[in-house]
């Protein structure tokens, strides 16, 4: 040290080291605060896991109740369009036979193919094809998929809100 200089722990700041007092309070107090800080954050985070898997759990039980709804309006369009098709096949051939116009044939052609598609959308594969299909495209052709204008961000969505709010303010 030198002349004249004290040190940089001179005996009043020694003694406030061996006594509690609150400079020495509040670093405990500080302490016990980022450790209910540090838990609070971890707490958030494993809040905010729960609700972003919660939220993909229920849009892909949404997607599979659409799925199977769209399943089931095939199966159903399938029951009066066979009736119709088998109806219309009775009696296109029964016209034809009697008239001995094979033309009048024709119509079971184009009607079949229908009938086959939707057979095949009901109960067949065709499901499983265009998922193989989908999954392809965004393997390989993932161009095909990109937004015009790219993927909307917030600022876009804000611009159109404000536009929007605009027009419903001036009416």
């Amino acid at each position: 040290m030198f002349a004249g200089q004290e040190s940089p722990l001179d005996y009043n700041s020694v003694e406030l080291l061996k006594k509690p007092n609150i400079s020495t309070m509040g670093f405990m107090l500080s302490k016990t605060m980022d450790q209910n800080f540090r838990k609070q954050q971890e707490f958030m985070a494993l809040n905010s896991r729960l609700q972003l898997e919660r939220q993909i759990q229920m849009q892909n039980q949404m997607r599979e109740r659409q799925m199977a709804m769209q399943i089931a309006w095939s199966r159903e369009f399938l029951k009066y369009y066979g009736t119709f098709f088998g109806l219309a096949t009775l009696g296109l051939t029964a016209g034809a036979l009697r008239r001995k116009r094979p033309g009048l044939f024709a119509p079971v052609v184009p009607l079949s193919f229908i009938l086959a598609y939707q057979l095949d959308l009901a109960y067949g594969t065709l499901m499983q094809r265009i998922k193989g299909e989908a999954e392809e495209i965004m393997a390989v052709e993932r161009d095909l998929l990109e937004l015009p204008n790219g993927t909307p961000t917030f600022e876009s969505i804000e611009k159109a809100r404000r536009i929007q709010s605009h027009l419903f303010i001036e009416k």
